[in-house]
């Protein structure tokens, strides 16, 4: 009887290098290696039998995490060409600028020898910082998507999908989607069923397709249908230049009646209704913040000026912004 201990020679079908930015996301990284650890083998023994990841670097230093937790690297950079793919793990985004020239020209060697490039979390940051994401569509989480703005002035990104899959440059939003993105690639790689296992696992229902909602979206209203969470998405990042609903329709590529029919079936209202409450919402965060007056508030949600705002505000409240503002201050004392 064959030893299971050891990998057969020709069993291994993904190999995952690793680069983990300073400060990067921990969760984003466990996400990723798990479904990965949990594809590789039979259960959840975690022999890499059928994929398999090293985490490199330049040295054999540890790697500290956004929340303090470090990992040690498993080797040297090396030849990247020994991998099927090598994962960029960002984090915090001051730290962005400050990963070491042997990753970068690592990257570039990457991509000179053809492996595809993963950029998780702020990893798209960084591969878009390297050079390496010209002509290609990237993701970044909603929670990202002003900073990637100001960093990289004329591209857009996208922030209303878990992950975007453009030929050899893979990107994700962080987070959960990592293991959405990593589950891609396994059943790219392994089969369907293996990318299954290690969801269920891991307490995930089904594997998302990358044109799937970022979820979690900090908005009043809920809803489970995809084509009006996007929408809503796409108000969301740009609360202060609000798109008409004919412009939301047409980036989503549907017409605007369709996108009509979807609001009114999931949240019983228009979606020009659905933006203005959003808006709303906004605002009386806004109000919440004793530094921001009434103009800038105006500003930042997309109203003309303040007395555009102190009207709709008015009409939908029955008071002003600064006496709901009052109001909010008298019950947070009482």
């Amino acid at each position: 009887m064959r030893d299971m201990t050891v990998p057969p020679a020709n069993s291994l079908r993904l190999r995952v290098g690793f680069v983990l930015a300073r400060r990067f996301t921990l969760s984003a990284f466990a996400n990723f290696v798990d479904v990965l650890r949990l594809a590789a083998d039979e259960g959840d023994r975690s022999r890499p039998i059928r994929c398999q990841w090293r985490v490199l670097a330049p040295s054999s230093q540890p790697v500290q995490s956004s929340c303090g937790i470090a990992v040690t690297p498993d080797e040297k950079l090396g030849d990247p060409s020994r991998f099927d793919y090598i994962v960029v793990v960002g984090g915090l985004i001051d730290e962005i600028e400050r990963l070491e020239p042997d990753y970068i020209a690592f990257l570039h060697r990457a991509a000179q020898a053809g492996v595809p490039l993963v950029g998780v979390c702020t990893g798209a940051f960084i591969l878009h910082r390297a050079g390496l994401m010209d002509g290609y569509r990237c993701c970044v989480s909603w929670f990202h998507h002003e900073d990637f703005l100001e960093q990289f002035d004329g591209l857009r990104p996208v922030s209303d999908q878990i992950y975007v899959v453009d030929r050899d440059r893979l990107t994700c939003s962080g987070g959960a989607s990592s293991a959405h993105l990593a589950a891609f690639l396994i059943d790219r790689h392994i089969g369907r069923a293996a990318a299954q296992k290690s969801l269920h696992i891991m307490i995930i229902d089904e594997a998302m397709a990358p044109d799937d909602p970022q979820p979690g979206l900090p908005l009043d209203l809920a809803t489970d249908d995809p084509l009006v969470r996007r929408a809503l998405l796409m108000l969301q990042q740009n609360m202060d230049t609000p798109p008409a609903v004919a412009e939301v329709a047409a980036h989503l590529q549907v017409s605007r009646r369709k996108l009509e029919r979807h609001f009114a079936a999931s949240l019983a209202m228009s979606p020009a209704d659905a933006f203005m409450r959003i808006r709303l919402s906004q605002v009386r965060m806004l109000l919440a913040r004793p530094d921001r007056t009434i103009s800038q508030i105006a500003a930042e949600t997309g109203f003309c000026d303040a007395s555009h705002l102190i009207r709709v505000f008015r009409d939908a409240s029955g008071m002003t912004p600064e006496q709901w503002r009052k109001t909010a201050r008298q019950d947070a004392a009482a």
